[in-house]
């Protein structure tokens, strides 16, 4: 069964970073400036604690607690789609009752990660977690890069498959799915099987949209969301010479975030700059920048008009 509000999620939803206090707990005052800037330059709602926005190294007080925030912001303004996936079960539960608690309207969730296992044990997991909130609308978060499991339409042809098609006949109220995979070509496919398909790839935002999918979900949205609504605006509205002019900017702009192989603390460092408040660092292990690659990229950014 699909869910019966997909209609609600479309646009551009940023993959905002989490600021988080070096020792525990989240800096809500970084949170709630993020989560304004963009809603204020035309967000569609939010796609929290992703893989940019580290939701599987957060602990479950800051996963609760960006939940809780979140909501509160965006509540009745734009739609809230929390990730929470972690390395057990039982903490992705957890986090998928703080979203329900919270208000949030919507969880994401990548299937599991580091320990092996087959199509049914993903069905089986999504299926539990999704339970645990009372099913509220599930996207799935197609990821094969970084889980080793991708999602395909039909049936499953290769290990570390798993057919869309049974995900849907088996977990209650799918919406759609973070498409990240490298086949953009499964768009149109996913879009005829009734899912909100987003496209994953910030690069992208226009020749995703061609192709079927409902908008666009990646971090680059966050640090420049005025861009990525001229575009959704203009391609709504049939400006096609509008949505390719600003396409090429995304192109410019984003190849700027992307060089650095660190999307959280890279974005976290733009939006300290561009919201003059401290959006803190990536969470070790997780990469963060060189002293000299952040003041590049700030250089770098300024440059192009980033920032």
């Amino acid at each position: 069964m699909i869910a019966k509000d997909i209609e609600d999620y479309k646009g551009f939803f940023p993959a905002n970073p989490t600021p988080v206090h070096q020792g525990e707990g989240i800096k809500e005052d970084a949170l709630r400036a993020i989560l304004e800037f963009d809603i204020q330059n035309g967000a569609g709602g939010f796609w929290l604690a992703g893989t940019t926005g580290e939701g599987p190294i957060l602990s479950e007080r800051q996963r609760r607690e960006t939940a809780e925030i979140s909501a509160d912001v965006c509540k009745g303004r734009v739609k809230t789609i929390m990730h929470v996936g972690g390395i057990t079960t039982e903490l992705s539960i957890a986090g998928a009752i703080a979203a329900k608690d919270s208000g949030c309207d919507a969880i994401c969730l990548l299937p599991p990660f580091l320990y092996p296992t087959d199509e049914q044990g993903v069905i089986d997991f999504y299926k539990e977690i999704s339970d645990a909130c009372d099913n509220l609308p599930f996207f799935v978060y197609n990821l094969p890069q970084i889980t080793g499991v991708e999602f395909v339409p039909g049936n499953a042809g290769t290990p570390g498959q798993v057919s869309m098609d049974k995900v849907i006949a088996q977990v209650p109220n799918v919406a759609g799915l973070k498409h990240s995979a490298a086949n953009q070509a499964m768009i149109p496919i996913f879009k005829n099987m009734g899912l909100a398909c987003f496209s994953g790839n910030g690069f992208l935002p226009l020749p995703s949209l061609t192709l079927g999918a409902v908008g666009t979900v990646d971090a680059p949205l966050s640090i420049i969301p005025s861009v990525y609504n001229e575009l959704y605006k203009a391609w709504v509205s049939g400006d096609i010479e509008t949505a390719q002019e600003k396409q090429k900017e995304v192109t410019k702009k984003v190849s700027v975030l992307k060089s650095y192989n660190s999307a959280a603390d890279a974005s976290k460092a733009l939006l300290s700059e561009i919201l003059e408040i401290d959006c803190g660092r990536s969470i070790l292990p997780n990469r963060r920048l060189t002293d000299s690659e952040t003041k590049e990229l700030i250089s770098r950014a300024k440059e192009v008009g980033l920032i």
